[in-house]
């Protein structure tokens, strides 16, 4: 849609008949010619000039119709922009969510001194800085603080996010947006399991009258298949900073690093082991990897993994050092389901004793992964 140019007539008409309408009109003219880029630099000047005459004005309606028309230019005034800015929401709102002449002072500001509206506006900016985030998780305004975390292009801190789970985390609207962020802290990703499992034990009780315990277990068997999948998709860094969380949480279980080991990830386990024994990550490695298996029970010892489990561990690592990703699509995956089978079809061999809750948590998680491999396998 072409805008519509200001002309000596439309000069003639709102000079005969200043009406609101008309100014209105005006207003809106006068911003479609500063914003063609086809004005010279007097011509310019001019026009800055008539904008700060109707900013002014008392129609509303007159200052909203140069908010939505100059709210992403970028040869706007700072003045005018930031007077814009701190008008009554329906004119500040345009420029709060798209200008860039605002600076984040001007935004720290705003947000500190006015309107939650205001606030959303500035959540939703095409990029938010660290600074400004923090100040908009500081203001406890749901609708700003959802609006903030939905934005992709949010700088929002690791300190920010867990504030935004401890004070609103319960908010289905929250928990949703952090879901569906791009990039987690695995810190606050794995706590958010916690919220979102919380939430699910609270349905449960409601709507089937189930017993509480048995609620309980499956939500910690739901908690644990969650973690085990983010560490699987962590560097080395992360994984440590979850391990200390779940530390930290009395949430490190035997049960739990068992089933991550199961499950082929050997740097959860890894890094597990070294948290619970107390010891440097490589002094553990050495010795869980041990091919004598004296020092991976040493060390297992020390972690406090109860002796049945400590016979499964060492039946995972066997065929741990038996085994490869093989390079084709869903090796993870494939390689996951060989662990557990091999494991599963060997334990009663190899003398390894699983409580229930973990049988039945592997032969699930079994059953859930690709099982094409059998057909390669058959075929060597």
């Amino acid at each position: 849609m072409t805008k519509k140019k200001l002309n000596q007539e439309d000069v003639a008409k709102l000079l005969s008949d200043p009406s609101a309408e008309n100014r209105v009109d005006t207003a809106a003219k006068v911003a479609g010619d500063f914003n063609s880029g086809a004005l010279s630099d007097s011509e310019r000047q001019m026009a800055q000039e008539i904008f700060n005459v109707m900013v002014k004005d008392a129609e509303v309606r007159v200052r909203e119709a140069l908010a939505i028309n100059l709210k992403d230019n970028p040869y706007l005034s700072h003045d005018l922009a930031l007077t814009l800015a701190r008008d009554v929401d329906q004119v500040a709102m345009p420029v709060l969510q798209f200008s860039e002449v605002l600076t984040d002072e001007d935004l720290l500001e705003i947000i500190a001194s006015q309107s939650p509206e205001k606030q959303v506006a500035i959540a939703r900016r095409k990029t938010v800085s660290e600074n400004v985030s923090g100040a908009l998780v500081g203001t406890g305004n749901e609708r700003a603080v959802t609006a903030l975390v939905f934005n992709e292009g949010a700088n929002i801190s690791e300190r920010d996010l867990q504030k935004v789970l401890v004070d609103l985390g319960d908010r289905e609207a929250i928990q949703d947006a952090l879901v569906h962020r791009p990039k987690l802290p695995i810190s606050v990703a794995e706590r958010l399991v916690t919220v979102v499992s919380e939430k699910l034990t609270g349905e449960l009780l409601n709507r089937h009258n189930l017993p509480e315990d048995a609620v309980t277990d499956l939500v910690l068997q739901t908690r644990e298949r969650a973690i085990i999948s983010l560490s699987s998709d962590s560097d080395e860094g992360d994984v440590e900073t979850l391990v200390k969380q779940l530390h930290k949480n009395d949430r490190l279980s035997p049960s739990l690093i068992l089933r991550g080991l199961c499950m082929g990830d050997i740097t959860f386990f890894e890094v597990s082991v070294a948290e619970l024994a107390g010891v440097p990550l490589v002094n553990a490695r050495t010795m869980i990897h041990d091919s004598k298996a004296l020092g991976l029970r040493t060390i297992c010892r020390k972690a406090n993994i109860p002796a049945p489990q400590i016979v499964a561990v060492k039946a995972a690592i066997e065929v741990l050092r038996e085994m490869d990703y093989d390079g084709r699509d869903q090796d993870r995956e494939r390689f996951s389901r060989r662990m557990i089978e091999r494991i599963m079809t060997q334990y009663d061999d190899l003398g390894v004793e699983f409580e229930s809750n973990d049988l039945n948590y592997l032969l699930t998680k079994m059953n859930k992964l690709p099982g094409d491999f059998l057909v390669s396998a058959d075929a060597a």
